[in-house]
């Protein structure tokens, strides 16, 4: 759990409003998901039909909020045009993950700005990204981090040799967790989270399948395939299924396509 909440909590660091906990994203996540599980479909429908799946706006005849999630993405300034990842990446999966879009959790969330939400990735692909399949929508967030930015968070490089599916402590046990260690050296670990954790907030998230890829030179990868949120933000209902699978997720990891140049 560790793992999915640093994420969320790199995503929406620094956009403003510090009362914000990153851990509190997930909190409300199991009350929710029992209100829904005892909700009726017709109920469902009119949260659609009311516009679930569209922000306010903010002034202007122009969709702001389409526009700070999708044209001006998390690392574009508001005046440069908007990056091709959300292409790329879906020139690398199969046509039936759906239509991908790239986000900002911290827009969609916290109501932070484009400017406030900028972040400065590593990756080609790094970020957050939208996916819409079948009404639902799920999320993919991916982020590289140096050796340098690992020893600054744990104190040490990542290590391949660290098995992340056995218990250590009081951590929960990862869910059908599975350990790889790749032919040149890298290992990767993929595990499912059902996110049932109790708490007070307006967000929670569905179950999502989470990894990290540890790579010889002691950086690694982070990554959230999410069957999405409900709550403060949500742009629809969630996925039935995490929007990329293990084997999808592997290839992703695995490809060069997600490596900076050099």
């Amino acid at each position: 759990m560790n793992d999915v909440r640093e994420l969320l909590g790199r995503a929406v660091e620094g956009a403003g409003k510090p009362a914000f906990s990153a851990g509190a994203v997930y909190a409300k996540a199991a009350r929710i998901r029992r209100r829904r599980r005892a909700a009726a479909s017709a109920a469902v429908l009119a949260v659609v039909a009311a516009g679930a799946f569209t922000l306010p706006r903010t002034g202007g005849d122009e969709d702001s909020a389409h526009t700070s999630v999708a044209s001006a993405g998390p690392s574009a300034s508001p005046t440069d045009p908007a990056p091709d990842r959300a292409q790329r990446l879906a020139a690398l999966l199969p046509g039936n993950v759906g239509e991908v879009e790239e986000v900002s959790l911290a827009v969609l969330i916290k109501n932070a700005t484009p400017e406030q939400a900028r972040t400065d990735y590593l990756g080609p692909l790094d970020g957050h990204y939208a996916f819409r399949k079948g009404g639902g929508v799920g999320y993919l967030v991916l982020v590289l981090e140096d050796r340098e930015a690992v020893e600054k968070k744990t104190g040490r490089p990542a290590d391949p040799d660290e098995d992340l599916c056995v218990r250590v402590g009081h951590e929960p046990a990862r869910t059908d967790c599975v350990r790889e260690v790749l032919p040149d050296g890298r290992v990767l670990t993929t595990w499912r989270d059902t996110m049932d954790v109790e708490g007070d907030d307006s967000v929670g998230w569905g179950p999502e399948l989470v990894g990290r890829l540890v790579q010889p030179d002691g950086s690694q990868f982070l990554v959230r395939s999410s069957t999405g949120f409900e709550g403060s933000g949500t742009r629809g209902p969630l996925l039935s299924e995490p929007p990329l699978s293990r084997q999808q997720l592997k290839k992703l990891l695995t490809g060069p396509e997600v490596l900076p140049k050099g």
